[in-house]
């Protein structure tokens, strides 16, 4: 089942580091970059969580890549429980040429693993998401391909409800959804709140404020649950959404899976997502004997300076082992699948290399008037955050929180949304004195 960001690799997760001396015997390759010389010939494995795809769709892309160098060989091997499995066989030493990088490998750790592929400078100038796997100036790993943060929406539902346009604020947003609730028999908004994952979605939109330093200012205010502030926006959001009884009637009954035809045959008009979640929500409408047109992507709507901005970020990392025995062929397989394979393309993606356009869906996207919007990680306060988090029990980038605050705007918990967002601020306050002191 491909679910959540999995239209290449994983949704990113928390990062955890190995335990120490698990190293696999690798050394260490000199310079800014390793070496990759030698003739692109011989076999090679890549391995990859695509499980779906190790039969179907990825040999095709192997044949292209033989094609173009003969006397190599590629092989696939597909990993059902990837982030296990390959950190044990990081641990061991054998983890074939080409991999994802799994999240239980810290960043300090790369240089054990994977070969550097040259200076962060050197690839910004090619490719997006590339900070992402850097340590230390050198890059080790590159983006298979970027996805942007929005709503997924039934197109046609909305239509029917008189709206065509994105709506620029919350309080049109909301107005949107009585009007769907009003005009159709679609559900405004599905919270996807028993499967809780989705919930998680509502953390990634830091960018709507357009601040660059976002993520590094961040820790340092004790009360982000105040008016004007991003939690307080999005939270208020979904809080007023579910209030407003324009989403779902019982959320403890909700299905991902099942929410894909249905959001395809307009029995749901509206979904916090991915971008990746696009071609999973046409596949269904074609399977539905739906309009996979239907399915359109919004920005969240609320805009800074007058310019809706939406996140992007790069899904998993792929890398070359620092163990392989044909680094030559890794790294032109890793070079040829990044900028000539189309897979990012084929996947409704973005591109990682700059020079190549974004796919049609995305296109539609910014031709609503938004700006993707890389926002850069925390430098001077790295991981501040996730010590908050962890302190104050709140668990910001899940779902158990924003359950709660389903819940209380429906009637099953006491409270309303300010004793909520007071309680969430004392907490969160007072693990912030702590952390930041």
């Amino acid at each position: 089942m491909i679910n959540r960001r999995q239209f290449i690799g994983f949704g990113a997760a928390a990062t955890l580091a190995l335990v120490a001396g698990c190293t696999g015997g690798a050394s260490d390759d000199p310079g800014e970059a390793g070496d990759f010389s030698g003739e692109v010939k011989g076999a090679i494995t890549v391995l990859t969580n695509r499980t779906d795809l190790v039969n179907t769709t990825l040999p095709g892309y192997a044949e292209k890549f033989e094609a173009k160098y003969p006397g190599t060989k590629v092989t696939f091997e597909g990993v059902t429980n990837y982030e296990d499995d390959v950190t044990t066989q990081l641990s061991g030493g054998e983890y074939g040429d080409v991999l994802l990088i799994p999240s239980t490998v810290a960043l300090d750790q790369y240089g054990q693993f994977f070969s550097p592929l040259g200076t962060v400078e050197e690839l910004k100038a090619k490719y997006r998401f590339v900070d992402q796997g850097a340590y230390e100036g050198k890059a080790y790993g590159l983006s298979l391909g970027g996805i942007a943060k929005g709503f997924v929406i039934n197109k046609r539902i909305w239509a029917q409800a008189g709206i065509t346009t994105p709506p620029k604020t919350p309080e049109e947003f909301l107005a949107g959804l009585k009007a769907i609730a009003d005009k159709t028999d679609a559900v405004p908004y599905y919270t996807n709140y028993k499967d809780g994952w989705p919930l998680s979605e509502w953390n990634n939109h830091r960018a709507v404020l357009a601040d660059p330093k976002i993520n590094d200012t961040f820790p340092t205010d004790p009360s982000p649950w105040q008016p004007g502030k991003i939690q307080y926006l999005t939270d208020s959001l979904l809080f007023d959404v579910v209030q407003q009884k324009l989403s779902e009637k019982d959320p403890l009954t909700t299905n991902w899976e099942a929410a894909k035809p249905l959001i395809a045959t307009g029995k749901i008009g509206t979904m916090l997502l991915g971008s990746w979640a696009v071609p999973q929500m046409q596949e269904a409408a074609e399977t539905s004997k739906a309009n996979p047109d239907d399915i359109g992507f919004w920005p969240f709507p609320y805009q800074a300076g007058g310019t809706f901005h939406a996140a992007v970020d790069g899904d998993k990392l792929a890398a070359v082992s620092k163990n392989s025995k044909n680094k030559a062929t890794a790294r032109a397989w890793l070079d040829w699948f990044v900028n000539e394979s189309g897979f990012a393309t084929d996947q409704q993606a973005i591109p990682p290399a700059v020079d190549q356009a974004l796919p049609a869906g995305l296109q539609a996207f910014t031709a609503t008037g938004v700006e993707l919007v890389e926002v850069p990680a925390a430098t001077t306060n790295a991981g501040k955050e996730d010590e908050i988090i962890k302190e104050s029990e709140i668990d910001l980038k899940g779902n158990i929180y924003r359950q709660k605050l389903v819940d209380i705007a429906r009637g099953a918990a006491k409270g309303d949304k300010e004793s909520y967002f007071a309680e969430l601020n004392k907490r969160w306050g007072a693990a912030q004195s702590q952390v930041m002191k």
